[in-house]
């Protein structure tokens, strides 16, 4: 079977392409333990952009790409992130990423093996049709059962449910954290049983977050921590100017404040931050990607005595003084996965929210006349929007909704 997709190679001029190519269809599992299973077809509707597939396309250009590529091939499909239509059940659904011969696909071990569509070793979602597993086909909300074009005002949320159910995993690995490393403290203050002070614990892991960086990653776990901890004080913290949209975004609907640190050193942004959390953080979620967040969280004393750094930035180094470290009783914690149920809720959550607001779209034409051009003067240059994405297959999609 032929389809026309944008794809990546490795080649330094040309790592990402469009045009017609050949499809594969190998047997899939989901899990290990279940029967492989060839893939059914799917039009890819509605389809974002991610940061992922901006790395991937420079490891293109640097001939890195070949663990990445499905088994025999020598490109791959790229997209992750996106709606389906699924014709043999009549219905649209969100296609569960990672799948493999593991018990948790999310949380591997070196003896198991895993696939990500649209990322490594599997096809993903630029193109007119593909195959993917029935069981990783996941299902909207029971309202839109029957819906025969997805409104364009759904689609652009839906485009969230992968990096959403990121922030879900996040903040239920943050709360793990916070009851074991604080229940102790909690306990000894207020004279009450371990099953007391874990569940006070994890309250108190998000008594005065400070989220640095204002992307969608941030966004996202800064609005799970607002939904189930009502009474954390939450603070961004990015260089975006004060009213950006994305700023007044966290502000309106998260209940959070912002602060602009562009114009600040880093003993300057920690004084700032501190000041307004009103103590040092007991959470500090990196995910700017940038250097600097560790450094302020640590060095400059952000962190708190007992503090969790939770890392979601992906490139930066950590580094810490072990001495005030260890003394400060201080946590790090690195995470990038989620589960079947984490997207679910994702889905459940984002079909709900505003977030759509945030999207812009590029032109399908425009962005398969020069797919390289569009990564890097618009889709990914400095003046992007939080997301990009395309309607890839109009026929599907009700721009009036």
């Amino acid at each position: 079977m032929k389809t026309n997709a944008a794809y990546f190679v490795n080649s330094s001029e040309k790592p990402l392409r469009y045009g017609e190519i050949n499809l594969i269809n190998p047997k899939r599992r989901r899990l290990r333990g279940e029967e492989e299973k060839e893939g059914i077809e799917a039009y890819p509707v509605f389809c974002g952009f991610c940061g992922t597939d901006w790395e991937l396309m420079k490891m293109g250009e640097k001939g890195m790409l070949s663990p990445k590529f499905p088994k025999g091939e020598n490109r791959l499909i790229n997209g992750h992130e996106g709606v389906v239509r699924i014709p043999s059940e009549n219905r649209f659904g969100i296609v569960l990423i990672r799948g493999g011969d593991s018990f948790d696909p999310t949380r591997f071990t070196e003896e198991e093996t895993y696939f990500e569509y649209g990322c490594d070793g599997a096809d993903g979602l630029f193109c007119d049709m593909n195959y993917f597993n029935p069981d990783m086909l996941l299902h909207l909300p029971e309202k839109y059962d029957g819906l025969e074009k997805l409104p364009l005002s759904l689609a652009k949320k839906l485009v969230f449910s992968d990096p959403y159910a990121c922030a879900v995993f996040q903040h239920e690995r943050m709360c793990d954290i916070g009851a074991a490393q604080l229940f102790r403290v909690v306990q000894a203050h207020e004279k009450c049983s371990r099953q007391e002070a874990e569940k006070k614990a994890a309250e108190y892991t998000f008594l005065r977050t400070v989220i640095f960086g204002l992307g969608t990653t941030g966004l996202f776990i800064g609005d799970q921590i607002r939904r189930n901890h009502p009474g954390a004080k939450i603070l961004f913290a990015a260089r975006s100017p004060e009213d950006s949209k994305k700023a007044e975004f966290v502000k309106r609907h998260l209940g959070a404040e912002y602060l602009s640190t562009g114009s600040m050193d880093e003993r300057e942004t920690a004084a700032e931050i501190i000041k307004r959390l009103g103590g040092t953080a007991t959470v500090f979620v990196g995910t700017s990607g940038a250097e600097t967040e560790h450094r302020i969280a640590f060095k400059e004393g952000v962190l708190g005595c007992n503090g969790i750094y939770d890392s979601f930035s992906l490139g930066p180094e950590i580094t810490f003084d072990t001495m005030p470290f260890g003394f400060k009783n201080q946590v790090i914690l690195s995470s990038i996965n989620f589960t079947r149920k984490h997207m679910e809720q994702a889905i459940e959550i984002l079909c709900e929210s505003e977030f759509g607001s945030l999207v812009e779209l590029i032109d399908k034409d425009e962005f398969i006349k020069d797919p390289i051009d569009a990564y890097r003067n618009k889709i990914y240059s400095k003046g992007a929007p939080l997301k990009t994405a395309v309607i890839w297959n109009k026929e599907y999609i009700d721009t009036e909704m």
